[in-house]
């Protein structure tokens, strides 16, 4: 029985080891159950069993607890769960904005303090100064940095 006892626990805790790093990462509860569960087996075998067999369980579950979490990486498994897109451009990286400035437009979204406006029949990502427009107001082009961002502010 304590051997059965030692073996399922170092067994369980090699498991939620490995299903922390493949399949839920960042939770970090299964990783430190898993890593009680390895070291209450170890303590259980030290206790029962001596000080040699101790040590050996000590090496083994070291050496398996290793060496499975090295393969889970390796394999990769988790690649199927990762995000590999990425979105590399921006809204007005493209087009040229200098023109708009003291242009007027409309709000297409309400701008808090980002939105969409309309400028001469096109879209473009617009910022406020702080202040929050409705979609539907009238908005004037204040300032156009280096960066392409389009400051503007409400119309009266």
């Amino acid at each position: 029985m304590d051997w059965l006892t030692v073996i399922l626990l170092l067994t369980a805790g090699i498991i939620l080891l490995v299903v922390e790093i493949i399949f839920i990462p960042g939770t970090t509860i299964l990783g430190i159950i898993g890593g009680a569960l390895m070291i209450f087996g170890v303590i259980i075998g030290y206790s029962k069993f001596g000080s040699q067999t101790g040590t050996i369980l000590l090496i083994s579950t070291l050496l398996v607890g290793g060496g499975v979490t090295f393969i889970s990486f390796r394999s990769g498994v988790w690649k199927r769960f990762a995000l590999n897109n990425a979105i590399k451009s921006k809204f007005n990286e493209d087009i040229e904005v200098d023109h708009l400035l003291g242009a007027e437009g409309v709000a297409l979204s309400a701008l808090r303090p980002f939105g969409k406006a309309e400028i001469y029949n096109s879209t473009y990502e617009v910022k406020t100064l702080g202040n929050y427009l409705e979609a539907g107001t009238k908005v004037k082009v204040t300032k156009v940095d280096k960066n392409h961002k389009i400051y503007v502010e409400q119309v009266n």
